[in-house]
């Protein structure tokens, strides 16, 4: 299909993503995306001849299919006289062992393994086969977690692969396994040439071209929150605005454009108002800061947030917006708090934002940075927002009481799922808090004597997640379940949520 071919030429030539005789490592699923991609840079080696290698990580989570699909890859390469490399890994192992969803276990151990096999080969370039589809799912992801202009850009034609981090524990973890050292990435980029081209016209290319291909049942699984936006929210939206895929994109493209500019003038605007920067501490001069656009103020407050806490998916708008206010009309003496133990506090003549002394001891933990209630999706994934953590949740199949007894992990609750019907939200701590912990009879102890018994730090009660359904504490997180939601002999439906750490 020549619509197709041309618009991913337009995407390469626009963006400059690919040169002649570029090295590239190809990451192909097996599914219609990545084979489209491959069968168009073949198609087009006229106009653009490519080094290309094949790359397929097995992630061996879905038995028999998984070894299929590797199966696949492998002959399909072998068809066009391509070089590859097939990798397998127990990513479902790696995933419990760093603690992470599995989804984005899966994207970090793919992103890693195509990193070092272009390392192994000479390419200078990664290909992902991301469409304008995924593109409008990721945008609309960041915009309904509460994301800056940085998470609306959606994901870029072009991305230095040094801006994931997949480097640390993860790669290290990975390299363990695989028998083979965590290659370096820096000069390395992310190239998506499919960025702007609509699944649908993917669909309808491999049709034409009979191109045989792979399907990931995993991607009609709404427990996932992208599937869920795919197969449920997009439709919907769809019926208001037929064109709403495209509009997602369109936003995204302005505020790639808009957010480049706004860098610049960001990274101007730090040199003249940084006194001292370090790990532990930022200042900012108070009255260069202060004469800075209300734009580039909270600028320089997301970039603060983000070289003191370098795992930050984002700042939520309420937390940058409350620590501005204070830091324009705050005396001497002002402070606002930001996420993971961060605090601004207003000097004679700085800004410095630091990690809160109250909190410098404490161990790393879930926290809830929401002023507002967070709902919970059952079975699903809840990110919390300003956090590297999510609570998955999930309906078990199979228990014992052998098992829920056993659990180590005080941020893995089992519990009644009947308990857990109708509205589930998490939720921060209020004034008159009652609850009936397990263990006790069904006695209501009040919240705030409970954590003080329990020597929860005072810096962190109004921080410590609470979950709640249809309006009664059903666990508060990290201590204890409620007697109502504990599971017992009599117990028909169990439900397992867990606290993962993302980044």
């Amino acid at each position: 299909m020549a619509e197709a071919v041309d618009q991913v030429w337009r995407t390469i030539e626009r963006n400059a993503l690919l040169c002649p005789n570029d090295g590239v490592v190809l990451g192909v699923s097996g599914g219609p995306d990545s084979v489209c991609m491959l069968h168009v840079l073949l198609g087009l080696r006229d106009r653009l001849p490519l080094q290309l290698t094949v790359a397929h990580l097995n992630h061996g989570a879905r038995g028999s299919d998984s070894d299929a699909d590797a199966e696949f890859v492998a002959s399909l390469a072998a068809q066009y006289r391509l070089p590859h490399v097939i990798e397998r890994q127990d990513v479902p192992a790696l995933a419990r062992e760093q603690r992470l969803a599995f989804e984005e276990a899966a994207r970090r151990a793919r992103y890693a393994f195509l990193a070092r096999v272009a390392q192994q080969v000479g390419a200078s370039k990664v290909a992902v086969a991301h469409t304008a589809d995924d593109q409008a799912e990721t945008v609309l992801m960041h915009f309904l977690r509460g994301s800056g202009p940085a998470g609306l850009r959606g994901m870029l034609p072009l991305t230095p692969l040094t801006d994931y981090r997949l480097l640390g524990p993860f790669g290290a973890s990975m390299a363990t396994q695989g028998g083979h050292s965590c290659a370096p990435t820096v000069g390395l980029a992310i190239v998506r040439p499919l960025l702007e081209t609509p699944r649908a016209d993917i669909e309808r290319y491999c049709a034409q071209h009979a191109l045989p291909t792979r399907f990931d049942r995993s991607n009609l699984d709404t427990t996932f929150f992208r599937n869920r936006l795919r197969h449920e929210l997009l439709p919907l939206l769809a019926t208001y605005n037929p064109a709403i895929r495209a509009r997602l994109c369109h936003t995204a493209q302005v505020l790639a454009a808009d957010y480049e500019l706004l860098a610049r003038l960001r990274d101007e605007a730090w040199v003249a108002i940084v006194r001292e920067a370090d790990e532990r501490a930022i200042v900012f001069d108070l009255s260069a800061w202060r004469a800075l656009p209300v734009s580039l103020q909270r600028a320089t407050l997301r970039q603060a947030g983000f070289q003191l806490r370098p795992g930050l998916r984002d700042l939520d708008f309420v937390h940058v917006e409350n620590a501005r206010l204070v830091a324009m009309n705050g005396r001497v003496g002002a402070q606002a708090t930001l996420p993971q133990g961060l605090v601004l506090r207003v000097g004679y003549d700085v800004l410095r934002i630091a990690q809160s002394e109250q909190t410098e001891t404490m161990p790393e933990q879930p926290l809830l940075w929401s002023s507002e209630p967070v709902m919970v999706a059952l079975p699903g994934l809840t990110p919390l927002p300003s956090s590297v953590w999510v609570l998955q949740a999930t309906r078990l199949s199979s228990w014992s009481i052998h098992e829920v007894a056993a659990n180590p992990d005080p941020w893995t609750a089992y519990m009644d799922a009947e308990t857990l019907a109708g509205s589930l939200t998490l939720r921060t701590r209020r004034a008159g808090d009652r609850f009936c912990p397990q263990g006790m009879g069904g006695h209501r102890v009040g919240l705030r004597a409970f954590l003080i018994n329990l020597k929860v730090p005072r810096a962190w009660r109004d921080r410590l997640p609470l979950l709640e359904a249809n309006g009664t504490i059903v666990w508060v997180c990290g201590y204890r379940i409620a007697e109502a939601a504990a599971v017992g002999h009599s117990t028909r439906h169990v439900a397992r949520l867990r606290f993962l750490r993302l980044e």
